[in-house]
């Protein structure tokens, strides 16, 4: 009988790599990929453990798959990710119903640790630090549909801001060496993928890692568009302290290289940057969005805010609202402060009421909401080059699709309600409809 894989991969796109390494290797050894896991021999968990939400997310995960388990005791349950790296020994205490917990460093051994199971002792496996970097050699499966993939370019993180445990998790940076990085791209291009999403913890701090110190991102980008032809390169996370003119004017001169930046910015107060281990203030902010826009008009700029800091007033819950309403950025996501043990910021004073940040939370997205109805509004009538990615998740009487100003997974959709094409099309689609996040077209014959 075939083993059959059944797979939940939690958290981030970098998350989402591991998990389709893991792929990789367990479907070159044999295993099929089934829909559900009451169909699979082997049931597998890729957790986050990076906030709080995510590890309520990840604990519920894990004891639904335990339920599942408890009626085929002869299922294997592995536990693998950024919760394990975590907290490991607690989870192997608490959940023996999981037969293997693996961190964020080891699941590239996942056939290893499959065949040392006994059956009678739950195993653990951490690594500390985490050393281990993906190479173009390593087995990969894509799960994303097979017209886009993610290339993770590092691991780990050089940037110590106070409330981020991934350093402690993930470990301090590694960056892969370029023609590796350029060889895995040429594979994904051969496998029919036309959007690459460049993805690190800090895409910036690229090469800063090696001897040299020198950030390589931009001769990186330069490889890439002279040894692939792939139509849509797009830049996800980068540091706003390392976002310089000469790669504003690379992106400017090369059109592949979407335009489309996602920075983010945390916050706009000075003292609260200050507490964050932000190196920067309001005023660098706003000054590089001015050269970004002067370098690439028409640019789309995404970027995260984080309300609830320690120390954080309503003064500086104005500041940002008072700056959405100035810079109008394109896509913004908003978040609540999660304290974290471990963390720098845990140790900060004024800590802000749960009910109190979910408060500013919903205040800053009411205001980006209208920004972002009035920017889609103003693409009324307009002609997109859209990639169509299939039948829509809303209903099977539309397509969808993205535009360049449109990342996958994180910001809005356009519908495609008129016209003929195929998922992984570049089509051109005329914009009808406006909504707060998602546009409605029909494709230009």
């Amino acid at each position: 009988m075939a083993s059959k894989l059944f797979q939940v991969s939690l958290g981030c796109s970098k998350n989402l790599v591991d998990s389709e390494v893991m792929l990789g290797i367990l479907s070159e050894a044999g295993y099929e990929v089934c829909e559900t896991a009451e169909e699979a021999n082997l049931i597998l968990v890729n957790t986050c453990g990076f906030i709080q939400p995510a590890v309520e997310e990840a604990i519920e995960e894990i004891l639904a798959m335990a339920e599942i388990k408890k009626s085929d005791p002869t299922k294997k349950l592995v536990v693998t990710g950024c919760l394990v790296q975590r907290y490991g020994k607690d989870l192997q205490a608490e959940l023996p119903e999981v037969d293997c917990f693996i961190g964020t460093d080891g699941f590239q051994d996942i056939l290893a640790h499959l065949s040392a199971l006994d059956g009678k002792n739950v195993s653990l496996s951490i690594k500390a630090p985490p050393s281990f970097i993906m190479d173009s050699s390593t087995p990969r499966r894509l799960s994303t549909p097979a017209h886009r993939a993610f290339l993770k370019i590092t691991e780990g993180c050089i940037n110590r801001c106070t409330y981020c445990m991934i350093p402690s998790i993930r470990g301090t940076l590694r960056s892969r060496e370029t023609d590796d990085i350029i060889k895995e791209a040429q594979r994904l291009e051969s496998q029919g993928v036309k959007e690459l999403c460049l993805i690190a913890q800090d895409l910036t701090a690229y090469g800063l890692d090696r001897k040299s110190k020198q950030a390589e991102l931009i001769p990186l980008l330069k490889k890439l568009l002279v040894e692939t032809n792939i139509p849509w390169i797009r830049l996800l996370y980068l540091h706003p302290k390392r976002v310089d003119k000469k790669l504003l004017e690379l992106m400017a001169a090369e059109p592949r290289l979407l335009p489309y930046l996602d920075i983010p910015i945390q916050h706009v107060s000075d003292g609260i940057l200050k507490l964050m281990n932000r190196p920067y203030g309001r005023q660098y902010i706003e000054d590089l969005l001015t050269t970004i826009r002067q370098t690439l008009p028409g640019i789309a700029i995404r970027t995260t805010l984080m309300v609830g800091f320690p120390g954080e007033t309503q003064a500086e819950v104005d500041e940002m609202e008072s700056f959405l309403k100035e810079q109008q950025l394109d896509h913004v996501g908003i978040f609540t402060y999660s304290n974290e043990d471990g963390c720098a910021a845990s140790k900060l004073a004024d800590h802000c009421p749960e009910e109190e940040m979910g408060r500013r939370r919903d205040l800053l997205m009411a205001v980006q909401a209208e920004i972002s109805t009035a920017k889609n509004k103003q693409q009324i009538g307009q002609e997109l080059e859209v990639l169509v990615e299939g039948i829509s998740g809303e209903t099977d009487l539309l397509l969808e699709g993205r535009s360049r100003y449109q990342a996958p997974e994180v910001d809005g959709t356009i519908y495609i309600a008129d016209g003929v094409c195929a998922p992984g099309d570049l089509v051109k689609v005329r914009i009808t409809e406006a909504h707060t996040y998602d546009l409605v077209g029909e494709i230009v014959s």
